[in-house]
């Protein structure tokens, strides 16, 4: 048995909660992936997967042991990458997916400089406000802003994403200007929803730690939504400072509560676990974590 592919094999098994998905994905069938894991169990002397009609679920010792296997997985594939990283050309097909505000007014721009650098890839950009299965659809890599729930990802922090509470004037002329994160409560505060705080808007001030929960008449699944909402005069938004800092410079908006550290958000590149990473990948997540860094937008507001 070759327990490297068994590994791998179980792996994705416990990822997409299928056989038979695993099965499409390796264009093979569903009794030869039972038999694969049935035979591991077997050198292995114990059951790694409880089996039922509507479900499957781990053991304790097979819980144990797809954490090891992850592991040893993501060693397995790093030291490939490393042998190889020096001598592979930046070519091919690159399929990178993101959300739709993130990946129009962060990614697009600089991919003429980086297909300038590398003019054998071929990018196919696929953007989505819901989060993006790698595997189901073929992704490379995918860009995200928020903390991590999925597990079966390896993600790499590429940058920061710092937010600005942010109104336009008309909005603060016509109901005043909050001046602490409680005041927010009397307030028409605007929800982008698909961030696992959602309502729950968090701020810093010195050793203080200011937690509001917010509410107002309403919200959306896409920020470039919510900017048109503040823009037009609707309430108050806390969103990412890429996002406004061309209205914030041009005075469409103010910047409000600046005493106020808001709760930043991590933006990571994420790749799947059993996919050793290409050349274009890492050249590609490279070439985004240096812009990024350096990038005015993606800097607090002074």
């Amino acid at each position: 048995m070759d327990k490297l592919n068994a590994m791998a094999i179980f792996v994705r098994v416990v990822e997409r909660g299928s056989f038979s998905a695993v099965a499409r994905e390796m264009q093979t069938s569903q009794p030869t992936i039972s038999k694969v894991l049935r035979a591991l169990e077997t050198e292995l002397g114990g059951k790694l997967i409880s089996r039922s009609t509507r479900q499957l679920s781990l053991t304790d010792e097979g819980q144990r042991y797809y954490s090891e296997c992850r592991q040893i997985l993501a060693a397995v594939d790093a030291a490939e990458h490393s042998f190889h990283s020096g001598r592979e050309t930046v070519a091919g097909n690159l399929k990178i997916g993101s959300s739709v505000s993130f990946g129009r007014l962060q990614i697009a721009p600089r991919l003429p400089e980086f297909l300038k650098q590398h003019p054998q890839v071929q990018i196919d950009l696929q953007l989505s406000d819901q989060n993006q299965d790698l595997v189901s659809e073929g992704l490379d890599v995918t860009f995200r802003i928020g903390e991590l729930t999925d597990s079966g990802l390896i993600a790499r922090r590429i940058g920061t994403t710092h937010r600005v509470t942010v109104a336009a004037p008309g909005y603060l002329k016509q109901h005043g200007q909050p001046q602490t994160p409680e005041e927010l409560r009397g307030h028409n505060c605007l929800q982008f929803n698909l961030l696992n705080s959602q309502n729950l808007w968090v701020y810093e001030s010195g050793a203080q730690h200011h937690e509001v929960r917010i509410k107002g008449n309403a919200k959306s699944n896409n920020s470039e939504a919510i900017r048109e909402m503040v823009l037009g005069g609707l309430g108050i938004a806390l969103s990412p400072v890429w996002l406004f800092s061309e209205d914030l410079n041009a005075g469409r908006v103010t910047a409000i509560l600046q005493d106020y550290t808001a709760q930043s958000l991590p933006i990571h590149a994420m790749s799947p676990a059993n996919r050793r990473q290409s050349a274009r990948v890492k050249a590609f997540v490279d070439y985004m974590s240096q812009a990024l860094e350096t990038a005015p937008e993606l800097q607090p507001v002074k």
